[in-house]
């Protein structure tokens, strides 16, 4: 009787596990070719060599570009600290500016990741927000004040808790709070990938204030890309490993309300929102074995997303452009500025094209 309990027990395990496996390989799209879909007059940026991870562009033309991240199972090609750079979309040169940092920083093990910028309506001084990965398995902010009249950004303040532990993407909401995603359940990569495994959706997003610290949504296998709508009045976070954008409304607490999800169809990274249309951008990737595999034979593509009127009953989802690694690998962000879009990755080029 023993010998056929353990029998039952070995067999349901390993249909348990090849359960899993299936659904993990449905999760990374391991199956997914996408046919290319190019844009024209598009170029490769110079002096951004090692990933454009992400991106803000204001409201004047001008991108801030966070460089050389170093992650954890992603390739990096280079031993120095990350940067970040300036891009005027105006400027027919199109030549990428390396920011001078200033201030109490190690920039020897500055990795940058997500960005976000916050105006101050008071002075208009601009801050900006970095998450930062000065080790593996770490996460903190840094605050900067950027200044553009002498390429400069000058550091504020790092900041660190319990709850930012694994952050991947910012969105600011005041000179020193923010909401963040994390991208791990936890901390620790190999308990991440066991929760992954068996599905549970422990990963968060986190509202971050001097005043207090609190975690304002859940349900996430890993949270990615967030942020906000023109009016303020909701935030968006990417479902990647669900293939969704999350949509939920802010409370006058700042919690979150979820209201919809918008199901995209790929491994979507970083948002941008379209300030004066409200049009979601996503960069993606279409095939999340490729892109954890980084077989140069066959390397990782890229794909661009638009979300059109999201907040309506049937939201429409177009792909923009789409590549199969021969040009852009790995894209993780994307934005249009004034007729032209602008792609990032994780650790490859940065694009521009025009968008007609």
């Amino acid at each position: 009787m023993k010998r056929v309990l353990v029998t039952i027990c070995i067999a349901a395990l390993a249909a348990l596990f090849g359960q899993r496996l299936l659904k993990l390989s449905e999760i990374a799209l391991a199956n997914r070719e996408v046919p290319v879909k190019r844009l024209p007059n598009c170029h490769l940026l110079k002096n951004i060599d090692y990933g454009a991870e992400d991106f803000t562009i204001l409201r004047d033309g001008l991108a801030i570009i966070s460089t050389g991240l170093k992650y954890p199972g992603l390739p990096s090609f280079s031993d120095d600290p990350g940067k970040i750079y300036t891009l005027d979309l105006l400027d027919p040169r199109l030549t990428p500016v390396e920011l001078t940092i200033k201030g109490d920083l190690d920039r020897d093990s500055f990795n940058p990741h997500g960005i976000s910028i916050y105006i101050d309506e008071t002075d208009k001084t601009i801050h900006l927000f970095v998450v930062n990965h000065p080790q593996h398995y770490t996460s903190q902010v840094e605050i900067f004040l950027f200044v553009e009249e002498d390429n400069t950004i000058v550091h504020l303040k790092t900041i660190k808790h319990d709850l930012l532990h694994s952050v991947n993407d910012i969105v600011a909401v005041g000179v020193e709070s923010f909401y963040a995603t994390n991208d791990h359940s936890y901390p620790s990569e190999v308990l991440h990938m066991l929760a992954v495994f068996l599905g549970l959706p422990w990963a968060d997003v986190v509202y971050y204030s001097p005043e207090g610290v609190k975690a304002v949504g859940d349900g996430f296998l890993s949270a990615n890309g967030i942020n906000m709508s023109p009016d303020k009045r909701y935030l968006y976070v990417s479902a990647i490993m669900d293939h969704e954008i999350a949509v939920f409304e802010i409370t006058k607490s700042k919690d979150l309300v979820h209201v919809k999800s918008v199901a995209v169809g790929s491994l979507c990274d970083n948002i941008e929102v379209d300030h004066v249309t409200g049009d979601i951008w996503l960069g993606c990737h279409p095939n999340g074995a490729k892109a954890a595999a980084c077989d140069p034979k066959d390397p990782p593509g890229s794909e661009v997303i638009r979300i059109q009127d999201i907040h309506s009953e049937k939201p429409v989802v177009t792909q923009v452009y789409a590549d199969d690694g021969s040009v852009l690998i790995g894209s993780s962000v994307a934005a249009p500025y004034e007729g032209k879009l602008l792609i990032g990755t994780v650790y490859h080029k940065a694009l521009v094209c025009d968008l007609k």
